[in-house]
């Protein structure tokens, strides 16, 4: 018999128009940003029985990370901070939350694609 080991549910390249950075043009024209995310948790009961309540519902996910990203923050680091702790808040069987936050074209006079932080949170 086999046996679930590890399980994740991952989002990747969620896309929002935000107003993060230090340079005063970035809060107030914004840029465009990405999201990828990977949630670590049990997923063997939502295998077993095919019901949304055993798992973490994606549309969620992603409206928390919505709301997260329409606060205009200096750092990426707190933004991803920010988008870990109210995702713990809302499903509390997430065992590690894996955010990469890349901020495209970014303002540093260099001919950049992206720039990008990623964090893993562990519960």
């Amino acid at each position: 018999m086999m046996r679930l080991q590890h399980s994740h549910i991952s989002m990747e390249g969620l896309r929002f128009h935000a107003c993060h950075g230090v340079m005063p043009q970035e809060h107030t024209v914004g840029g465009s940003f990405v999201v990828d995310v990977r949630l670590t948790l049990p997923l063997g009961q939502a295998a077993l029985t095919d019901n949304l309540a055993d798992t973490v519902n994606y549309a969620t996910v992603f409206e928390i990370i919505k709301h997260e990203m329409s606060i205009p923050s200096q750092l990426l680091e707190h933004v991803c901070q920010r988008i870990a702790m109210a995702l713990n808040s809302s499903f509390p069987q997430i065992e590690a939350i894996t955010i990469c936050l890349s901020k495209e074209n970014p303002p540093m006079g260099a001919d950049a694609r992206k720039v990008s932080v990623e964090m893993t949170f562990i519960a």
